[in-house]
């Protein structure tokens, strides 16, 4: 078999290709839909890898993309790795700075890029000495005004469908992500063909998010970001039907694919779902009868979208990763004992981030170094360890030397551990507030706060205080039509219900929208650098209700 006996990616599509051959491969995209076939992927991966060939690719040179979810995108997962060189994968939503650091700092021989984007990344490239070197491809069939670059049809025109694919080592390098650099430069994070062999294999667990050959897999994940937690791969690996939603696309756009292309697993942001589920309360009639799982990650949903969602026949599944992982960490399943509990604990216990995957192994240690006890309770960071989680980053011994200790990464997540296991985020590190010697998780205020009718988003940030050091506030993004003064009047008096009186937070500000990072996840830095001043929080927390100090 081509791959010999290493663990690579290679093997998945040979499957596919000859057990699957007619099934399809949907793009949506502003021409409408494409379809191809496994059988016809497969030719065009390997028209892909000829040309590469052809360009003077060479085992370990790195190839980039700047693209959006549809299937020439997909076709450089196994037509760039399978070759021996390596698929950098460029977030097009980062500031042009880390953009031209990344690109530098890669070495990308080639950078394909989407029509949609190119001015971004024409941008990005104009007058910048790290694009000197590198050639562009556009993902299309036809030139654009924005860069010199040969269009994607034509690149691979002429190449045989026929491709001698190499017998690769589980350690060459396959692909290459970077972290989003909110707290200096980007960090690569470099993933081998054992690597992602390995997450793939995990994924198809029962523990996992495993996919069949009857599945219908949806990414709206980007791409760009870790691989889209690795959907593409397992979803090859299953021999499922894949559809990609393309640029940008709305809840309309969703519901579109979901009830047109039959589609059975999808995975998002909690945004995304929070989206389509106004889209539905605004009336809009959609099909979800065939949808049976949307797996959350990036962020920790509301109990009330698992509630809401179950309703409607769909299981909302807790993931967690980050980019180090490949990036699938924990998944919350429930125990086979947890089947039978009321819906109000398992409710519960999904709203968790859930159970570490087979294959890795976690501890959680406190601020003196000690493990912390599995009661549900206690605090501590995340440390964690196995075959898909990367050992240093990509020439960079300097944050290799902060970030890992004794073979374990730390994740700089806070987290508590329940007594059957069930991993649950408190907050990052940099995240969670200490209000007069005490801890605060922003998470668990967030989530509270978005159960409640009438708000859309919520984000809550410890903004400087004289005396306790930081005080939480909350920031909301309202639905449309809704009272505020009597919104804020229920949010206090619940949270004042649910929590100590000095976790609740000191104000609630409107805002029109909360700010996200590249990947979509909340920005809590801007938030804290625009409420600096601490005028928000003056004279809060009665001295009654205030937290012993340390």
């Amino acid at each position: 078999m081509p791959g010999g006996h290493s663990q690579t990616l290679r093997p998945f599509l040979w499957c596919a290709e000859r057990l699957y051959p007619d099934t399809e491969i949907v793009s949506r995209t502003h021409e409408g839909r494409t379809r191809h076939t496994y059988a016809e992927y497969a030719d065009r991966t390997a028209q892909l890898a000829n040309a590469l060939d052809e360009h003077g690719i060479e085992r370990g040179d790195r190839v980039a993309t700047f693209c959006w979810n549809h299937t020439r995108h997909f076709e450089t997962y196994f037509g760039v790795p399978s070759t021996g060189a390596q698929l950098h994968t460029i977030n097009p939503l980062l500031p042009d700075e880390h953009i031209q650091y990344i690109v530098d700092d890669a070495d990308d021989e080639i950078v394909f890029v989407d029509p949609s984007l190119a001015g971004k990344l024409a941008g990005a490239a104009e007058g910048a000495e790290e694009f000197a070197d590198v050639d562009f491809v556009v993902m299309g069939s036809t030139e654009i005004d924005e860069l010199d670059a040969t269009p994607y049809e034509e690149f691979i025109a002429d190449q045989s469908t026929e491709y001698d694919w190499p017998e690769l080592d589980g350690d060459q390098p396959a692909g290459l992500c970077y972290t989003s650099g909110t707290t200096g430069k980007p960090k690569g994070v470099e993933y081998t063909q054992s690597m992602l062999w390995s997450h793939t294999m995990a994924s198809q667990t029962p523990q996992g998010i495993p996919m069949e050959d009857a599945d219908v897999v949806m990414p709206v994940v980007p791409m760009f970001h870790v691989n889209a937690w690795g959907m593409p791969f397992t979803a090859t690996a299953a021999g499922a039907k894949h559809v990609y939603p393309g640029p940008s696309p709305d809840p309309a756009d969703l519901a579109a694919l979901i009830e047109e292309e039959g589609v059975t697993i999808s995975a998002g942001v909690p945004t995304v779902w929070l989206g389509l589920r106004e889209h539905i309360a605004e009336g809009n009639d959609v099909d979800l009868s065939t949808l049976d799982t949307v797996i959350v990650g990036g962020a920790a949903a509301p109990q009330s979208l698992i509630e809401w969602y179950d309703d409607r026949g769909v299981e909302v599944l807790h993931a967690w990763g980050m980019t180090e992982l490949s990036p699938i960490g924990t998944v919350s399943h429930l125990t086979s004992d947890l089947r039978d509990a009321d819906y109000e604990t398992q409710v519960d216990k999904r709203a968790k981030q859930g159970l570490v995957v087979p294959g890795l192994e976690f501890e959680v240690i406190d601020e003196n170094g000690e493990e912390i006890p599995w009661d549900g309770e206690a605090f501590g960071e995340l440390r964690i360890r196995g075959p898909w989680v990367t050992k240093e980053y990509f020439a960079r011994p300097d944050a290799s030397e902060d970030e890992f200790v004794d073979g374990w990464l730390k994740t700089g997540d806070v987290v508590t551990v329940d007594g059957d296991g069930y991993i649950q985020l408190v907050d990052r590190t940099k995240d969670v507030i200490k209000s007069g010697g005490e801890w605060i998780s922003s998470v668990e205020l967030e989530n509270a706060i978005m159960a409640y009718d009438g708000v859309s988003e919520a984000t809550v940030v410890g903004v400087p205080h004289e005396r306790w050091q930081e005080r939480p506030v909350a920031f909301v993004v309202p639905g449309d039509g809704v009272d505020r003064e009597a919104l804020v009047d229920e949010i206090q008096a619940g949270l004042h219900d649910d929590y100590p009186k000095w976790w609740v937070p000191d104000a609630v500000e409107f805002i029109d929208e909360v700010p996200k990072t590249a990947t979509g996840k909340f920005s809590k830095k801007d938030l804290r650098e625009r409420y600096a001043d601490q005028s928000l929080v003056e004279g809060s927390v009665p001295e009654e209700d205030a937290p012993e100090q340390e």
